[in-house]
C-alpha cells in the first residue's frame, strides 16, 4: 500500500481541476453559450460527508470558471434514493 504524499485536500483539488477541464475548453470557444443560467448539483447524502465536501469544493472552482451561479441542494435520504429520485423527476433541460 502507498502512502500519498500529497495532503487529501490537495488530492480534492486536483481532482476538482480534472473534472472542470473540458469546461475550461469550452470557455474559449466564442460559439460556446453554454451554461446560460445556473447550475445545480444535487448531493444525495447528509451534509459532513465526502460526497458533499467534494461538491462544495467543486462548486466554487466551477463558479469561477464558468462565470455562472453554482448552487449545491443537498437531498438526503433512504441510501441516496431520494436526491436521485429528484434529479430522475427534473425537467429534461440539459443540464
Amino acid at each position: 500500500m502507498h502512502n500519498l504524499s500529497l495532503p487529501r485536500r490537495g488530492l480534492l483539488a486536483a481532482a476538482a481541476t480534472s473534472l472542470a477541464a473540458p469546461a475550461l475548453h469550452a470557455q474559449g470557444d466564442p460559439a460556446a453559450t453554454y451554461p446560460d443560467r445556473p447550475i445545480t448539483i444535487v448531493v444525495c447524502f447528509p451534509p459532513g460527508g465526502s460526497t458533499g465536501l467534494s461538491a462544495r469544493i467543486v462548486g466554487p472552482g466551477l463558479r469561477e470558471i464558468l462565470g455562472k451561479p453554482v448552487v449545491i441542494e443537498t437531498r438526503p435520504g433512504a441510501g441516496g434514493n431520494i436526491g436521485i429520485g429528484y434529479v430522475a423527476r427534473a425537467a429534461a433541460d440539459g443540464y
